[in-house]
């Protein structure tokens, strides 16, 4: 079975990661990561990786002058492992047109909120603060606007009252894992169909 090869972005722990390489260990499933790329020598999913026995790699954005020449090392090094789609999994890092625009329409990423409200950071907290009923995560193409491309899936949580930020993000967070396996198989599919 032809399967799609997925580079993934990491910064953190990794755990978005983690749901990629549990759905990518089913055989039916249409994906498989083939390479991981942390910015952040800390990173947790590096380990996630290496327990996973797949090739992983950390490219530091403070050994590179500019944001394009890091963002250069990243692709030639995706290339080189012959990725053919990305995934953001807590990556946090703008990447410059050049890479978003050599990777057009072939990188998503999982963000905690219903885009297009709260764009960026703290989106718990300013979900809470705006007095949402709704809070979620959305799946979205990658463009050189932060959280700005199209919206490929979402899904939603209830804010409860005296919800905290941490119990909010929680509850976002087991959506986001089921989310993204789901979302990525859609569009390998979809990618493989036309191949």
């Amino acid at each position: 079975m032809r399967k799609l090869k997925i580079g993934v972005l990491i910064s953190g722990s990794g755990s978005n990661l983690q749901a990629l390489i549990d759905a990518c260990d089913n055989p039916n499933f249409p994906a498989i990561i083939t390479h991981v790329i942390a910015n952040n020598a800390d990173a947790y999913g590096i380990t996630r990786a290496e327990n996973a026995r797949i090739s992983s790699k950390i490219i530091s954005h403070n050994d590179y002058q500019d944001r394009q020449s890091f963002d250069m090392a990243i692709d030639k090094s995706f290339r080189h492992m012959g990725v053919e789609f990305i995934c953001y999994a807590g990556f946090m890092r703008i990447m410059t047109a050049y890479f978003i625009d050599r990777w057009q329409d072939r990188i998503i990423n999982i963000h905690p909120s219903l885009l297009p409200k709260y764009k960026g950071l703290n989106t718990h907290q300013r979900a809470i603060d705006a007095g949402d009923k709704k809070h979620g995560c959305s799946v979205h193409y990658v463009r050189v606007k932060l959280d700005d491309g199209p919206i490929i899936m979402q899904a939603q949580v209830d804010i409860l009252k005296d919800d905290t930020v941490a119990e909010l993000a929680t509850r976002v967070l087991v959506q986001e894992h089921i989310l993204y396996p789901q979302a990525l198989k859609f569009i390998a599919k979809k990618i493989l169909d036309t191949l």
